[in-house]
């Protein structure tokens, strides 16, 4: 079985050493290197850094053309693997697989298609999610499913912490599957579009805090929002990020994003619309993200203030 497989972040890495394990994985498609930080230096996706250790074919386009297609030919792949890629493939680029494509996708479809699936789940606070590996098709995230597995979210998964989770889940799941491709033994079923829920692409402003939103969704939103874009709100001018919160069954007194205490068993106690949450951990802009009691210990004048 000669895999091409397609993926670009960190939760994609384990599956990329699982099928290397088991199949000929004969070449990697990934995005173009990125510039990150002030100096924009150009930095490898996490995939394309695992693929070079590996010494694999490496795949970079910015368009998936007719020059791509004659290379990847030229590889004579069975069969497609694609988990967090982040480009829609054409049905021209489809058929030159002989196996069709598969796809990782880290939700209980047809719930959360789309880009966001771990996020969403967070925001809407459910208490179970799951990895679904279905079929390649026209339409995002639509394919027949081949295998889906639940599991329970415990309410303190950050988006961060749920994807180390898949990234690990989902890498004997689709070792399986090619193997059950391979033999002609794979199972599958229609999705039911009645049912079918979508995420967005998360983007920068949607971490923005509105504290007039109740304590639940508050807490939810920066789990959510944790590793990027964070929760972000404001203080005497500068942006602060807050990256941990816990509840509280205090209601308080003042109005939504006041400050009005600091515990220093729980942290500082601010006001949401419908109570408060505590603030565990923080970070004021351009500075390290602090525990509450180093932030107190190095921010003298925080409680009693309005954020946002």
């Amino acid at each position: 079985m000669r895999i091409l497989f397609a993926g670009t972040p960190e939760i994609g890495v384990p599956s990329l050493n699982a099928l290397v394990n088991e199949f000929d994985v004969c070449g990697v498609l990934t995005n173009p290197d990125r510039p990150q930080g002030r100096k924009k230096t150009l930095f490898p996706s996490p995939i394309k850094a695992r693929a070079e250790e590996l010494e694999l074919n490496i795949f970079q386009p910015d368009r998936l053309e007719s020059e791509l297609y004659s290379k990847i030919k030229e590889l004579k792949p069975d069969l497609l693997v694609c988990i967090a890629y982040g480009k829609i493939f054409k049905k021209e680029f489809l058929d030159i697989f002989p196996l069709g494509g598969v796809n990782i996708h880290p939700s209980l479809l047809p719930i959360y298609r789309g880009p966001s699936p771990l996020s969403a789940a967070i925001l809407n606070g459910d208490k179970v999610s799951g990895i679904s590996i279905q079929r390649l098709a026209a339409k995002m995230d639509s394919g027949n499913i081949l295998l889906q597995e639940k599991f329970e979210l415990s309410e303190k998964e950050t988006t961060g912490s749920l994807t180390e989770r898949v990234a690990t889940m989902a890498a004997p799941y689709i070792v399986k599957v090619v193997k059950d491709i391979e033999s002609d033994s794979v199972t599958e079923w229609e999705q039911n579009d009645d049912d079918a829920t979508f995420c967005k692409l998360i983007m920068k402003d949607d971490g923005i805090i509105d504290w007039s939103m109740d304590s639940n969704q508050l807490l939810n939103m920066i789990r959510a929002y944790n590793p990027w874009p964070m929760a972000q709100t404001e203080f005497e001018g500068k942006g602060l990020n807050i990256i941990e919160a816990e509840a509280s069954d205090i209601v308080g007194d003042g109005e939504p994003g006041r400050v009005l205490e600091y515990s220093k068993a729980n942290g500082f106690l601010v006001k949401t619309g419908d109570g408060t949450i505590y603030i565990t951990r923080l970070q004021l802009q351009s500075k390290k993200a602090l525990d509450y009691k180093s932030f107190n210990n190095g921010v003298k004048n925080f409680v009693n203030t309005l954020l946002g």
